[in-house]
This record gives C-alpha cells, structure tokens and sequence, in this order.
C-alpha cells in the first residue's frame, strides 16, 4: 500500500521530500515478517528519510518484530551508523562477545567473522548474558552472490511452539553459561573484554554477575547464570531468550566433539552450557529446541544496500553460508537486561 500520509507527516517541512512517497508491504505472502519499506523514487537517501522511517519502525516493530528498508541510498558504513544512531539511543560497544568480529567504526561491527561454509544458527543477540541490546541493525554493504541471507524467525513463536513442560523447566532452573577463553580454541579474554587489564575484567565480571577464575595457563574461565525466557518490555510477550542450542557441546560435529573432550575435556571446552543448578541439559531437549527454530525460519535474500532493523527480544537471526565475496555490518542500541 502506499504511505503517503506517514510520508508527509515525517517531512511536512522538508519541500524537496514532499511528493515522494513510500512503499510498505510484507515480505511474504504468509506472513508479516519482515515488512519491507521502499522509496517509490530511487536515490532518496536514508537519512533523509529517517523521520517516516522512524514512526514505521514503531509502528510495525513491536507486531512484526522486524522491517527491511530496501531501496535507499546508503553512502558506506558510516551513513549507516548515523541512521541507526539517528533512532535516539547510542550505539553500544560489543562486550562480552562470544564469537570473532571486528570494529568498522564506533558502534558498527562486521558480522561474525565464522568461515563462509559455517552456518549460524537462530539466535538472539547476546541472550547468553543478562544484558543485551533491543534494536539491532544489519546493513548489507555487499550482498554474496550466492548463499549469505541472515535467516530471522519470531521468538514468540517458538516460544509457543515448544512442549510447555520443556519451556517450564528451562524457565524454572535457568541457564548456566561456562565458557574458557583463548588457547587458541575461543575468542582471547583480551579481545572479548576489549583490555589487557585483569582488574578491569574482573570488576566488569563483578557487575555482570559473572563468576570468573584465572587459569594455571593464565587463560580465563567464566560461568553465568542467565534467563531461558524473557518478557518483552514493552509487548509483554514470552520469548525464547537463550543459547543453549548453541553452547551446548552438542552443537559441535560428533568428530569435533569427541577430539575437543579427549584434548581438554569437558571442564576446559570453550563453551557449554547446563542448568542454572550445574546439572545437564537433557540432549532430547535440544533436539526439540532446533527442530522448532528450523520449523521457524525465514530466509530472504539480501540486496546490496538492504538494512534489516529487528527487535532484538523478539525476532531471532542467523546466517547461512555462502559463496564469493559478502560484507554485512551490524550496530546495536538501547541496552536491557534482566536486572533493569
């Protein structure tokens, strides 16, 4: 349908933008995530456009969880981070990362920097810890030629989807994260808490309610006990909220697994994940989790220029892989947790 109105409302004092008009429709025919939002002009630059692209944002992100602006001009990474920040709340660092990537600008970050063959499963952003950003940005600089979508499924659906037993037991004992820096297995304790100071990590830990050791290798060991499900601030919805699927050992090919525990054992594997109590995480259980996230994926391609807004807490992503060059960058913005 066309947008005029909510055009003209953004830019009533902008004449030059007064007779273009907007686009927005779903992306799919069964269903409304992600709504999709298009000049009918081509070259009309996203900050331009930043004002109406703002009340759909909020409009259509808390029913759909998820918006697309495709056609826009986008001059680099740095026209992407003003549209982000341009939403009113700063962009956050990435602290206490759990996979490789690299800072393009302030508060702009590649995406996880994993092989091109690798898949990453559904997740939600930093649902590992007990803080994490609600808005997140991807911003597609060069989309591959082939492969590369960043697959997305509504949280609140697979909440609803999983047996309630399942969800009352992850939700009653919590999850407890362990993770062992460095040693040439997982991302070095310096690079993930961005200093070489160990007092600065420990305090950091101290905040975060994370447990932490130092190692006799003087590598580090972390433990934190998180939610498994959430309740959206502002909807009020339940959402799976976690990353259990993928800390779980079980996540890792057989043969992966089987040489990682005969290396180091299961004490010192780079990441695991148990009840909040420390007791085990029944395998049939995950086997149910993936199967729902699988059940829920949507899978689109991306267009050079796409920048893809999601609600954090309630629309998962992930990424396939891909073939050929592909550059995708990602901000994050206003931090929540479970302790606000």
């Amino acid at each position: 349908m066309r947008m005029r109105r909510v055009w003209r409302r953004g830019f009533i004092e902008d004449p030059i933008m007064l007779d273009t008009m907007l686009d927005v429709r779903a992306l799919r025919t069964d269903g409304d995530l992600p709504m999709v939002v298009e000049p009918r002009d081509a070259g009309v630059p996203i900050q331009a456009a930043a004002s109406a692209l703002h009340a759909l944002a909020e409009q259509y992100l808390p029913t759909c969880g998820g918006v697309l602006f495709r056609g826009f001009c986008i001059d680099g990474d740095a026209a992407f981070r003003e549209f982000a920040a341009s939403f009113g709340h700063s962009l956050l660092t990435y602290e206490f990362g759990s996979t490789p990537r690299s800072k393009v600008a302030q508060g702009v970050y590649t995406s996880t920097e994993y092989p091109p063959h690798q898949h990453i499963p559904l997740h939600n952003e930093q649902s590992y810890t007990r803080d994490w950003p609600m808005k997140i940005w991807f911003y597609s600089v060069q989309a591959a030629p082939e492969g590369g979508e960043t697959p997305i499924a509504d949280s609140r659906r697979i909440f609803a989807r999983l047996p309630q037993a399942l969800r009352d037991r992850f939700a009653e004992k919590g999850l407890m994260y362990v993770r062992n820096f460095g040693n040439g297995l997982d991302v070095p304790w310096k690079q993930v808490f961005n200093t070489e100071d160990r007092a600065e990590v420990e305090a950091y830990c101290r905040a975060h309610r994370i447990a932490c050791e130092w190692k006799d290798d003087g590598e580090l060991r972390t433990r934190q006990v998180c939610q498994a499900i959430a309740r959206h601030p502002v909807t009020g919805d339940w959402v799976w909220f976690n990353q259990a699927h993928l800390f779980h050992i079980s996540n890792l090919e057989p043969d992966v697994r089987e040489t990682l525990l005969d290396v180091v054992g299961e004490e010192d594997l780079p990441r695991n994940v148990y009840y909040g109590d420390g007791s085990p995480i029944e395998e049939d259980s995950l086997i149910t989790v993936r199967h729902v996230l699988a059940s829920e994926k949507i899978s689109f391609p991306w267009q050079n220029g796409d920048v893809l807004m999601l609600d954090n807490m309630l629309v998962a992503h992930a990424r396939a892989p891909f073939k050929g060059p592909r550059k995708v960058v990602v901000a994050m913005a206003q931090a929540y947790g479970v302790d606000h």
